[in-house]
């Protein structure tokens, strides 16, 4: 259904951006998919949909840090990706621009976080080591990105995207600092011109 919407969507005279939204919403059929073949199947899934404890620590092999400034940490280097805005001269940053970015970012986010961090990643921690399950995970999630247009190199490297949202699901035991920092990075690259 996601490869046939992409080639339907493709065949539309609508706008770029509005085919983007159209690509990412397909997701959802992944998604559903993959929860259909869970529950069909029995497989005990853990969406990771609980409140990160925010007074907690988040344990490293030789030190600890407080959940909080973590969070706070990765959030100041995620936002790192405005930092081009500073540099160009004639910036434009319409409404349309903007409501772009936050329904493309929001979709975005929410969908590739719950396929690839709540679903696949906590199903996969159930047959094979944490380790594999976020290196497969990651790759995977890099290479999905290829479906929006984004060249093999770039895809691969955001695997690293990857290995850091699930870094920071698997030690907040929580999905939602995830899709915030994947929010913030996905409007980034909006307003940066990298999607469109």
């Amino acid at each position: 259904m996601y490869i046939l919407g992409m080639d339907l969507i493709a065949q539309w005279g609508l706008s770029i951006e509005t085919k983007i939204i159209l690509n990412r919403s397909l997701l959802l059929f992944i998604v559903i998919g993959a929860g259909i073949s869970l529950k069909l199947t029995k497989q005990k899934v853990n969406l990771f949909t609980v409140m990160p404890n925010w007074n907690g620590r988040i344990v490293f092999p030789h030190h600890t840090i407080k959940t909080l400034t973590f969070l706070v940490f990765g959030m100041l280097g995620s936002t790192t990706i405005f930092l081009p805005l500073l540099f160009v001269e004639n910036t434009s940053l319409t409404r349309s621009l903007l409501i772009f970015a936050l329904f493309f970012s929001l979709i975005n986010a929410v969908l590739e976080e719950i396929l690839w961090r709540g679903i696949l990643l906590s199903s996969l921690k159930e047959y094979i080591s944490t380790f594999y399950a976020v290196l497969i995970t990651s790759i995977g999630f890099g290479l999905l990105h290829l479906s929006i247009g984004i060249p093999l190199v770039m895809s691969l490297l955001f695997s690293f995207g990857g290995l850091f949202y699930a870094f920071i699901v698997l030690k907040t035991n929580s999905i939602y600092p995830a899709i915030v920092f994947h929010f913030v990075i996905n409007i980034g690259m909006v307003l940066n011109g990298w999607i469109l």
